[in-house]
């Protein structure tokens, strides 16, 4: 067992929240740092679905990635998630730019996912890389490759747009990272992947003969929440740290799978 505020210090140590993005709100941001902890559940995103299955397990912490408060509140609703947490009594720790870009964290997980190698900083915020690279045992072909991040992410569907050339060097940013693009073709990627591309930036991968691959901004940075469950139990072998069960079922967004040919959901 141990306080809110011990596993608070703890992901400051692993992923300082002072290097947060300056847009962000990771921190503490749900709850009372006295409140002794001896179960917690660990998830993407909180909501309303995460409260209830926090409440049913007896957890008295939710740690996640995306922040369950983002803006300001202007009003706190029955409904609001917020609220729920409080009402039963449940904190929320929200890591998440400043886990993305720590050693260990979403990039790293994702980069091991699709195993890169010789992972280098592609762009940086401070002196934190929020867009890594990193090669490829052996080259692929642009659709091979688009499989291969498919399966490895267990994703449903993607999309991508399929380069001029076989893929060895592979640039990455989990989430929203489209913007990272053309800092990969500078540092000359092969292939870039990410969670969330815009318009624009597919067409100016087309145009540079560069492979992209979206996974869905779920499944670029779900692939972080085991292993950072495993760091959570092993600092503090006391509590039960558990993952949100079904927390991809509740996406509703829906894509052709062109590699499959059929309506498939997309986590994103």
């Amino acid at each position: 067992m141990a306080a809110i505020d011990e596993i608070y210090r703890y992901l400051n140590e692993i992923a300082p929240f002072s290097t947060a993005m300056d847009f962000d709100n990771a921190g503490f941001l749900v709850g009372d740092g006295k409140t002794d902890v001896t179960k917690a559940l660990v998830t993407l995103d909180i909501t309303a679905q995460s409260v209830r299955q926090a409440r049913e397990k007896g957890a008295q912490l939710i740690v996640s990635h995306h922040p369950v408060i983002f803006h300001p509140l202007k009003r706190l609703l029955s409904n609001s998630v917020p609220y729920l947490l409080a009402k039963e009594g449940i904190g929320a720790i929200c890591a998440h730019t400043n886990l993305d870009m720590a050693p260990g964290g979403v990039n790293d997980c994702l980069a091991a996912a699709l195993r890169l190698s010789g992972r280098i900083g592609v762009a940086f915020y401070g002196e934190l890389p929020c867009c890594v690279m990193g090669t490829l045992a052996q080259p692929m072909e642009p659709k091979s490759f688009a499989a291969f991040v498919k399966e490895r992410l267990s994703c449903e569907g993607i999309r991508y747009v399929a380069g001029n050339r076989p893929v060895r060097k592979v640039a990455l940013c989990s989430g929203a990272g489209g913007e990272f693009l053309f800092d990969a073709m500078e540092k000359g990627a092969d292939a870039f992947v990410t969670g969330e591309v815009k318009h624009h930036e597919i067409l100016a991968a087309k145009e540079a003969g560069l492979t992209l691959v979206d996974g869905g901004h779920f499944k670029t940075e779900d692939i972080a929440m085991e292993p950072l469950r495993e760091r959570l139990s092993r600092a503090f072998p006391g509590i039960e740290f558990f993952l949100e069960e079904n927390a991809g079922d509740r996406h509703p967004l829906f894509i052709v799978d062109e590699l499959a040919g059929e309506w498939n959901p997309v986590i994103g």
